[in-house]
């Protein structure tokens, strides 16, 4: 996936600045980004403050663990599996 040239941190500060009352326009204009990146953004990052951005990357973290670890048992159960059916 390809790193944005924004941090998170600084997507809630163009967010939190939309939702001052600057114009959309002029938002994309002063930070060089497409009307679909800022309605992207405002999608995943609305409403969320430092603190639920650090607890969300934490989460995230966690996530992608225990997607690893099921990934990973599955695996051995499927040889396990096939070891069963090959010794009857």
């Amino acid at each position: 996936m390809k790193k944005s040239r924004f941090s998170e941190e600084q997507i809630i500060a163009v967010l939190k600045e939309g939702e001052s009352g600057v114009k959309v326009s002029e938002l994309i204009r002063k930070y060089g980004i497409s009307d679909a990146t800022y309605y992207k953004w405002k999608t995943k990052y609305a409403g969320l403050s430092e603190s639920d951005l650090r607890r969300l990357r934490i989460l995230e973290v966690e996530n992608a663990k225990l997607k690893n670890i099921v990934a990973d048992l599955t695996l051995d159960v499927k040889t396990l599996q096939e070891i069963n059916k090959k010794n009857w």
